[in-house]
């Protein structure tokens, strides 16, 4: 009766064991995740709190009493995890000396720059947190509103607000890595940025697929064996 011979188990590690490196090395050398965005984020006063807002400036239509609230931060990403503005917003206190004018609504504006950590190196020193009462148009969205009260406003192509009052000088939306820091001279992190080179995560998968379909032949032979 013919015996047949398998692979010997040191044969199998053999094939997989430098596959299975490739694999965590190619992981150990990804980026390490970004620590966030520089950015300024919308607020509105709601109940004592600030709410975050999901429509932009140009589109939000404040009411007649409303407050407004923008805080420059380094935040870990957008949406309900963006840093709030540090000061309350109170649109009696805010508008108190601010006179009532027909065919105008006031909209309290609470302006809150930052500290030196969410500045970054290059964007010190850091103005001081302020307040502004706007009296504008019923129809005056928040954008209009800001401008009324917080000029020069500064824009990307893509429509993003930039700079409050000139603040920061340079720079939109930058991301940070972990420590902190801008990844580069700009901060910017741009499209091409992210096509110049080869994806960690397609390479990694594609040694993770060859370590399983190893596997799998190893298998698959020796039951064509037994």
């Amino acid at each position: 009766m013919r015996r047949h011979s398998h692979p010997a188990p040191t044969a199998l590690a053999a094939v997989l064991l430098p596959l299975l490196g490739a694999v965590l090395l190619l992981v150990s050398a990804a980026p390490a995740q970004a620590a966030g965005y520089r950015y300024w984020s919308f607020w509105r006063d709601a109940d004592g709190g600030w709410a975050y807002q999901q429509q932009g400036p140009a589109i939000a239509v404040p009411p007649d009493g409303a407050v407004d609230g923008w805080r420059f931060a380094l935040s870990p990403d957008g949406g309900q995890n963006a840093t709030k503005p540090r000061t309350a917003g109170s649109f009696a206190d805010i508008c108190a000396a601010a006179p009532v004018q027909e065919g105008h609504k006031r909209v309290a504006v609470v302006l809150d720059f930052g500290t030196a950590e969410d500045a970054g190196s290059s964007a010190a020193p850091v103005p001081e947190q302020r307040t502004a009462c706007a009296s504008v148009t019923p129809r005056a969205t928040s954008a209009e509103v800001l401008a009324a009260v917080a000029p020069p406003l500064r824009y990307d192509n893509n429509g993003l607000l930039c700079a409050i009052s000139g603040y920061p000088k340079a720079g939109c939306g930058d991301q940070a890595d972990a420590a902190g820091a801008a990844p580069s001279d700009t901060g910017a992190a741009s499209s091409a940025d992210h096509g110049s080179g080869p994806d960690v995560g397609l390479i990694a998968g594609g040694a993770l697929v060859a370590v399983l379909a190893g596997g799998a032949f190893w298998q698959a032979r020796r039951r064509r064996n037994s």
